[in-house]
């Protein structure tokens, strides 16, 4: 994937004062849409090497870190506006087998050790549809509960990108 763009939207984010570090970040697109609505990244980190690559291409100033979330410490970057991500889809996708926390791609758990450490002022994880089956009800109450517990108020949206124009 090749993503091409300005760099002048991540000085506006510097100029609002908004925060964020991304994981699972892929090649970029998320982080990017972040960048649009003002948010200046203090940190990608993304485990694919070539996602990498195209990161560091697009948006040279940006902090990639390559490196598997497990392994990642977020304590430097405490009081980060926003924790966001796009973890894994296979553990929760129809089209897989839905082993949800059976599954090792499941990083809800890295990402919810994530939030404890940096206690983002907002935390915003995407995901696939399947994610909102009944058969993933105590899952999502499971990571909803452990988000209470550190002081946030959850809630999971189905959005449709055609809603917000992308067709």
């Amino acid at each position: 994937m090749l993503i091409v763009g300005h760099d002048d939207r991540a000085e506006r984010g510097r100029l609002l004062g908004l925060t964020s570090i991304e994981i699972c970040a892929g090649g970029g697109g998320q982080a990017i849409g972040l960048e649009a609505a003002g948010f200046s990244h203090s940190a990608v980190i993304e485990i694919d090497g070539h996602a990498c690559n195209t990161l560091r291409l697009n948006r040279p100033r940006w902090n990639v870190i390559e490196g598997d979330i497990k392994e990642f410490d977020a304590t430097a970057f405490k009081g980060v506006d926003l924790l966001a991500g796009g973890v894994p889809c296979p553990p929760f996708s129809k089209a897989g087998r839905q082993l949800g926390a059976d599954d090792e791609r499941d990083l809800f758990p890295e990402a919810i050790r994530l939030v404890d450490e940096c206690r983002p002022r907002a935390v915003m994880l995407e995901n696939v549809r399947g994610l909102l089956d009944a058969v993933f009800d105590d899952y999502r109450n499971k990571v909803e509960d452990q988000l209470r517990r550190l002081g946030y108020v959850p809630g999971w949206r189905l959005l449709n990108a055609s809603d917000y124009g992308v067709s």
